[in-house]
């Protein structure tokens, strides 16, 4: 559960890191259910036995899967007073730096860059996240998301 702060408060977060998310393991289970949601059943991320045969040695995360994961680890991030409703804007960039192995854990760490107001009731932000995978000195990825926060009814 995020801590909520206040709309200026929030703001005055500009050019910091506003959190690091709680870590998340990447099971096998998480994995397949990922793939029957998407339909991508690619043995890298679904065949243990024959994914021992590739230079990842095991099945890996897809990087959706990686990527999805990111909603979950937002939550946990402060949160503003009075907001309605969020909407996932896109990426500006967005890259896949290192695969997840089964069996990883992973988490969020997110630095606000931007925050603007598009009209009244309507903010965006642009937030950098990395997601750090335990154990390892290269990132899961690396985005630059946007995000829209509308306030009042």
């Amino acid at each position: 559960m995020s801590k909520t702060v206040t709309r200026e408060e929030f703001e005055a977060l500009t050019g910091q890191e506003i959190g690091v998310s709680d870590w998340f393991e990447i099971t096998q289970d998480r994995i397949d259910t990922f793939a029957d949601c998407t339909e991508d059943w690619q043995y890298i991320h679904v065949d243990p036995e024959k994914a021992k045969e590739t230079p990842f040695g095991t099945t890996i995360a897809h990087g959706f899967l990686t990527l999805s994961m990111l909603s979950a680890m937002v939550y946990q991030m402060p949160a503003m007073e009075g907001v309605t409703m969020g909407v996932n804007y896109g990426f500006n960039k967005l890259r896949f730096v290192s695969p997840v192995p089964v069996g990883s854990k992973i988490r969020g760490r997110f630095v606000l860059d931007k925050f603007e107001e598009i009209r009244p009731g309507e903010v965006q932000t642009t937030t950098t996240v990395t997601v750090e995978i335990e154990g390892k000195e290269k990132p899961a990825l690396v985005a630059e998301w946007l995000g829209r926060r509308y306030f009042g009814g």
